[in-house]
């Protein structure tokens, strides 16, 4: 069996799993795709090849659409192609452990995507790595307990506050945010670096204040915490630093959470972010044309997964600009009639 090194880190039961699958299977080393460029492709892979791919927080979005995505890549190639979701930190960590052969395939956010090949941000210099396609919008979703007195950003200044987990791309908006609003990430706010489950712990037992959270709508944590803990949270309305947001980088946008996806009184006006998916710049073209493929031909699969998919459009998959397409995912596009 042709391995991409799936090498799970996200924990001893991911990392066991994939064991598990591989034992026996004969390895394949990144540097045989170094003439992957010469090669017609074919979009059909032919031989046994299991992939990993780095997804979020398992309450998250990008977790159960990850997991939607590797259970329709066999069928996808005639049962030759196999994946494997593992939960991560996201965003940044995704993008380090993809670099470092850990994983495959990357959800990211497009901000933190667009640093990593420009090697600015959380990335000294430029990372090699390649776009499948921009995918569904990430919504930044801020939310505080109503008796907090949390009114804005900047009045988040000495409360506990739950920044996402360490090297995520909800970390590098939520200190670009506080930043914007004029405080200090590192000094004006106790700030707890927890990922989605235990933040929404904190929030419903008051040992946190706020929190930031950027993912696909609706998010299952979130989701969550409002049916139980009702009119004790609030989100706040982050759409005045959008301008400042949006100097640092212009893949923020505007964005607004409907009334209907948490069943707030008001719509909420937000800041979005696209997400995109990531490979290595050498991934086998075949591979990473059947995975392309495969996210907009089970799209529905996907949704069903979790609604946040239903944003996934062709008219959208080639705009990852600066962040090249790999030549794979571009013959996939072709293929599928993305102009």
């Amino acid at each position: 069996m042709r391995r991409i090194d799936v090498r799970i880190a996200a924990g001893v039961g991911a990392l066991a799993l994939v064991a598990a699958g591989a034992a026996g299977c004969g390895g394949r080393q990144d540097g045989a795709a170094k003439d992957d460029a010469a090669r017609e492709i074919t979009c059909k892979v032919t031989k046994d090849t299991r992939v990993g791919i780095a997804t979020g927080n398992a309450t998250g979005v990008y977790y159960p659409v990850g997991n939607a995505l590797a259970g329709q890549l066999p069928a996808a190639s005639g049962g030759k192609l196999t994946g494997t979701a593992a939960e991560t930190g996201a965003s940044v960590q995704n993008v380090e452990q993809l670099v470092a052969g850990q994983y495959d395939v990357a959800f990211s956010l497009f901000d933190t995507a667009v640093n990593a090949v420009q090697g600015k941000g959380s990335f000294s210099s430029p990372q090699p790595v390649k776009a499948l396609a921009r995918i569904y919008d990430n919504y930044t979703q801020v939310v505080v307990r109503a008796d907090s007195g949390i009114t804005s950003v900047a009045g988040m200044k000495g409360k506990k506050i739950s920044t996402g987990s360490p090297k995520s791309g909800t970390e590098v908006i939520a200190n670009r945010l506080l930043t914007a609003a004029g405080l200090d990430p590192a000094k004006d706010v106790q700030a707890q670096r927890l990922d989605l489950t235990k933040t929404v712990d904190g929030m419903k037992d008051g040992s946190i204040d706020g929190f930031f959270w950027s993912g696909g709508v609706p998010t299952g944590g979130l989701t969550d915490l409002f049916t139980t803990a009702g009119d004790k949270v609030t989100f706040l309305d982050i759409s005045p630093l959008l301008p400042k947001m949006a100097e640092l980088n212009p893949a923020y946008q505007a964005g607004t959470i409907g009334r209907d996806i948490y069943r707030t009184p008001a719509d909420v006006p937000t800041i979005v972010v696209p997400n995109v998916l990531l490979v290595r710049d050498n991934l086998d073209a075949d591979v990473a044309c059947v995975i392309t493929k495969t996210v907009f031909e089970k799209k529905d699969t996907l949704a069903q997964a979790n609604p946040a998919a239903k944003g996934i459009d062709l008219a959208n998959a080639r705009k990852t600009d600066p962040v090249g397409l790999h030549r794979g995912a571009d013959r996939a596009l072709k293929d599928l009639g993305a102009s």
